[in-house]
């Protein structure tokens, strides 16, 4: 609502992603790109206009491909998908109105593929992976909380265990 109230004022957001690799055991990983790391994850942000229904099927397709040329986030990122998709540390941003950025609301983090497709007998399809992204909103000289809005929809709830 805040950024939709700023309008036409430029904008950036900057999104940047950081993951561990698990490196294959007893792979030297080289040649082929799918054998050094476990897993890879990549992050892209709803486009404007486009439904959450839309965005997971998105999403949802380039989770399966090989290729990561599935549809990108229709926004002009400074890297771009091919260029930042490097390594365990993505980090791109792009600038844009105010009121356009107020459309991105959901952000994909999602894994591709890595040995634990090739080597599925080591079970590791399934084991859990850490990762942290972080999210920032910039306007220049613009008198405007955009802090407090969003840190009042994204903040855990207290959670009281009970016990039975």
């Amino acid at each position: 609502e805040i950024l939709e109230q700023l309008g036409d004022v430029d904008a950036r957001l900057k999104v940047t992603l950081s993951y561990y690799i698990e490196p294959g055991p007893g792979q030297i990983g080289w040649k082929d790109k799918y054998r050094y790391s476990s897993a890879a994850l990549r992050f892209d942000v709803i486009k404007a206009n486009e439904t959450q229904s839309e965005f997971e099927k998105r999403i949802n397709r380039k989770m399966r491909d090989d290729d990561d040329s599935v549809g990108g986030s229709g926004r002009k990122w400074y890297l771009g998908p091919r260029n930042r998709d490097v390594g365990s540390i993505h980090s791109d941003f792009c600038e844009t109105s105010a009121i356009d950025l107020s459309d991105a609301s959901y952000i994909a983090v999602y894994p591709v593929v890595g040995w634990w497709r090739e080597r599925r007998y080591l079970g590791r399809s399934k084991a859990k992976m850490r990762y942290s992204l972080v999210v920032s909103i910039e306007t220049p000289s613009v008198n405007a909380d955009l802090y407090t809005p969003i840190v009042t929809q994204i903040s855990n709830p207290i959670q009281i265990k009970v016990d039975l």
